[in-house]
This record gives structure tokens, sequence and C-alpha cells, in this order.
């Protein structure tokens, strides 16, 4: 098992870098290694509502640079970009999406695969109401990308790679380029998060964080 104290090294080592190194490319099989990780995140009823998409198309980075403000240095210098598309109405529990994908990914049988839905469409409709609104649902998915978002993140660290998670965007301009560009329909995904890997330029910031006392409450 990693040490502790390795991990925490790597939460210290991590920060949101704002330009890399772009003579310095990231290898294949430690790329690899962070899309694995983000792979096997955990999601609610391990739904898994996401899709990586991979920009190494400059040309694509480039058109994105006007809609997406907070990636000015990081898509130009950037080793590695990733788009974290989260699905739409497919993650209702009514639809033919999630049922073919309990019984080809999960391998449930029909009596579980009921049973589930039963419970999956309790929790949408009363439990967290997200059929109350259309955004609520893709909103939710967005939550759960993150999990995976910041997985990929700390797996960077871990092995001395630089990251920096990118949300500085006008969503539906930034949507309208992935999808001219040919990966994003628009019908079923929607655009949750971005994130550039490869290795710092300049040395990281000091790292400044609230203490245990103020963010942790004890009860019993």
């Amino acid at each position: 098992m990693i040490d502790k104290q390795d991990v925490l090294a790597a939460f210290h080592f991590r920060h949101a870098c704002k330009e890399f190194d772009a003579g310095r490319k990231i290898g294949a099989e430690d790329f690899r290694y962070i899309l694995e990780t983000g792979r096997l995140s955990p999601s609610s009823f391990g739904f898994e509502p996401w899709r990586f998409v991979v920009i190494q198309d400059m040309a694509l980075r480039e058109r994105l640079l006007p809609v997406t403000w907070g990636a000015r240095k990081q898509f130009p210098t950037a080793s590695h970009v990733i788009a974290i598309l989260v699905r739409k109405g497919e993650m209702r529990h009514d639809s033919a999406y999630l049922q073919t994908f309990m019984r080809e990914v999960k391998k449930l049988p029909e009596e579980a695969i009921a049973t589930r839905t039963a419970v999956y469409r309790k929790f949408q409709e009363s439990d967290f109401r997200l059929l109350d609104a259309e955004r609520a649902l893709f909103d939710w998915g967005c939550r759960q990308a993150y999990i995976a978002l910041a997985n990929m993140m700390t797996a960077a660290a871990l092995v001395g790679i630089d990251s920096c998670p990118i949300e500085g965007f006008e969503q539906d301009q930034a949507e309208a380029v992935l999808a001219e560009a040919g990966v994003l329909d628009r019908e079923r995904f929607g655009l949750a998060v971005m994130v550039a890997f490869g290795y710092r330029r300049n040395p990281a910031p000091e790292k400044t964080r609230q203490g245990l006392e103020q963010v942790v409450q004890w009860v019993g």
C-alpha cells in the first residue's frame, strides 16, 4: 500500500497549474493510467454518466480559447486536455440507455434490474427531485463527474504530473464548438468541466487552506 505521507505529499504538490512546460509531454503509459483512474471512479448507482474526450487537436483547442477564459495559458501549453461530458436524459430512470447499461455492463438479472429501477425512480422523483427541472438531472451528473476529475488530478500528482481543472468557460458556446468538431452530441451530452495535464513551467505558489478545526465538525 502507498504510505500515507506519500499521499499527503501529492496533495501538497498538486495545484491549479496555470501554465505548463510546452516542451514536455506525458508518456502514453502515464496518461492511460490517469484515464484509468477516471474510468474506475465511483458514480451514483454505478451508472457512470461521463465521457472523457481527450483533445490533442491544437486547432480545436485554439477554437475553444475565445470561449474558455479560464484556459488562456493552459490550452496552448498543456500536454493533454480532457473535456468531461455528462449524459443528459439518458440518466433518467426510464431511459432505454440505462436498461441496456444494467444488462450489458452491470450484467444484472431481470429481477435485480426491476428492483434497482424502482429505487432509482424514487431517488430521482422524490428523494432528490431531479426531474423537477431539466437542468437538475444534468447538474447531478456533473457532481459525479467532479469525482472522476478529482481522482484523475490526484492520481497525476502521485506520479509528479501537474493539472488544472477548468470550468472558466461559456458553456453554451464551448458546447457549440465541440459539437461543430463532431465530439459532442448536444441532444445526449453536456460539457461538465475540462482539465489540463502536463508539467509545470513555474514553481507552485504556497498552498493555503483553512485549518481542520475550521472545516471539520464532530458530532458525538
